[in-house]
């Protein structure tokens, strides 16, 4: 069993910065990927960036350029640096963890942008 738990949302003005962390605990196991999404009410859950066991990275178009993910294999933690923060990224974010061949979900934390 694995838990996931995120940290570092709050509220933010335009233009700022915010820096997400996820903390996996429970089983010792090897997590093969890892990665954040966000959802809006009333919309689909959507990804915004992924990190792979070999440290590739993929972000969502929407967030390349201002968003860096990172992740610390031997801590199983995974960061999510948010710069130029924009009102349309005001949303709950997620941490995800692939464990082959399960997923896991932290319940998210929230992340509001202002004008």
């Amino acid at each position: 069993q694995v838990q996931l738990v995120e940290s570092g949302g709050g509220l933010v003005q335009a233009g700022g910065s915010l820096r997400l962390s996820c903390a996996a605990s429970g089983s010792r196991v090897s997590i093969n990927a890892m990665s954040w999404h966000r959802q809006v009410p009333g919309q689909q859950r959507e990804l915004v960036a992924f990190i792979g066991g070999g440290g590739d990275a993929y972000y969502a178009d929407s967030v390349k350029g201002r968003f860096t993910i990172s992740g610390d294999s031997d801590k199983n933690t995974l960061s999510l640096q948010m710069n130029s923060l924009k009102q349309g990224d005001t949303a709950v974010y997620f941490c995800n963890a692939f464990i082959a061949p399960n997923m896991y979900w932290g319940p998210g934390t929230q992340v509001t942008v202002s004008s």
